[in-house]
């Protein structure tokens, strides 16, 4: 069903359904599977509900948020109401500015957690809070409901919380709360995001301990598995978490991410794609914004410059390519107010489409306020309105 049919839908059906839900006899649709890359490699299994179980999800986690949300730890910053990765990486900063140069962390990877939650120990956690019988039915009909392959086939789901739903999130905090008790009952000091956390120590002789201890706990207690070949202690400085790394007491986007951010541009301006500049202008500019904005706490300004630069190259190269043959090139050129002359050192150079991008004739046609006038960003500009939102009173260096 398309979310556009289903007002329609509702109207119609929405007595029957309510009574189903109601009554407890309600039987969720499975979820539909599909696969998406992950940033280290392999993909990640994603559960897709129909839009009539999405709306029950949502309803089901706005009335539980309220309920869980005020128990659940200061150290927890994952997919909560006035929460971010951001508050997550200066929870850690400040904590590990307390702690100084012996500051060591202990970084534990939970193997595939959502695809390995225990059903049975995640509604035993929620039967603490919860009495409403009907919605314990209902949440567990969730988690059973099972997923249809790409290739079409059904596939039961014993285990784990499919992500993609808005239900999945809160059940995780809920499972992974009794896993900040016990680090706060320990007196660890801790930042969780979602999944993914981090404890702070004095020494790598403590790391290990701790790891191995929360190791234990993990499979003995939550039925969780913890990847080897991604857990470590390391020094903070060493460390990365939600993107983000601490290196000389600043907060700075790690190389992985730098990579990632460039590696989606190229994607996207690959010389090769067939689109019109426009669309492809429009796409890089929803992407920057978002990819700007998460992590612009990371980026200094010299970076937000130079990322300007390159983008820039990214773009005129893109347009070299369209333009194709030397006539439409020279055409193109000449409305842009390259001279007659000038035109031809350019238009039939035979360097490569990366090199014309450099090309001081190419650079003058596609001038910085001509590519922002066709809608490519400026970084610079948009890092100095997240950073100053009512205007610097200085000018970064």
């Amino acid at each position: 069903m398309e979310v556009g049919d289903f007002p329609a839908y509702m109207r119609e059906h929405w007595p029957m359904l309510r009574a189903k839900l109601e009554a407890g006899t309600y039987s969720p649709s499975p979820v539909r599977r599909v696969e998406i890359d992950k940033d280290g490699g392999g993909k990640r299994a994603l559960g897709i509900p129909t839009v009539l179980d999405r709306l029950i999800q949502q309803a089901i986690a706005q009335v539980l948020t309220p309920l869980y949300d005020p128990t659940f730890s200061e150290h927890s910053h994952g997919f909560r109401p006035m929460r971010s990765a951001h508050g997550a990486i200066r929870e850690m900063l400040e904590e590990g500015n307390k702690m100084g140069t012996r500051c060591h962390v202990v970084d534990c990877d939970l193997q595939a957690f959502f695809d390995t939650v225990d059903h049975q120990k995640l509604m035993s956690r929620l039967r603490q809070r919860v009495t409403d019988p009907e919605l314990l039915a209902l949440i567990l009909g969730y988690l059973k409901a099972g997923a249809i392959s790409r290739e079409g086939k059904f596939e039961e789901s014993m285990r784990g919380v499919p992500q993609g739903g808005p239900l999945s999130p809160l059940l995780a905090n809920i499972l992974l709360d009794e896993l900040d008790d016990e680090l706060e009952g320990r007196g660890h000091r801790f930042v969780r995001y979602a999944d993914d956390f981090v404890i702070l120590c004095g020494s790598p002789r403590a790391g290990q301990r701790i790891l191995e201890s929360v190791r234990n706990y993990l499979s003995d207690r939550l039925k969780l598995i913890v990847n080897e070949a991604k857990s470590r202690v390391v020094p903070l400085a060493e460390a990365a978490f939600v993107g983000f790394q601490i290196v000389r007491r600043k907060v700075r986007w790690t190389p992985k991410s730098q990579k990632k951010l460039k590696a989606k541009v190229r994607q996207i301006t690959k010389r090769t794609r067939g689109h019109s500049p426009k669309s492809v202008i429009a796409e890089l500019a929803t992407y920057l914004r978002g990819a700007f904005n998460y992590y612009q706490l990371g980026i200094a300004f010299g970076e937000a410059r130079a990322l300007d630069q390159w983008l820039r190259s990214r773009v005129r190269l893109y347009y070299w390519k369209q333009w194709g043959r030397p006539r439409t090139r020279r055409r193109n050129l000449m409305k842009l107010g390259i001279g007659s002359e000038e035109v031809k050192l350019a238009s039939r150079s035979r360097k490569g489409h990366w090199r014309m991008s450099h090309n001081s004739l190419v650079q003058r046609a596609m001038s910085n306020g001509w590519l922002e006038g066709q809608g490519v960003p400026s970084l610079e500009k948009l890092w100095i309105s997240i950073r100053y939102p009512n205007g610097p009173e200085k000018r970064p260096v």
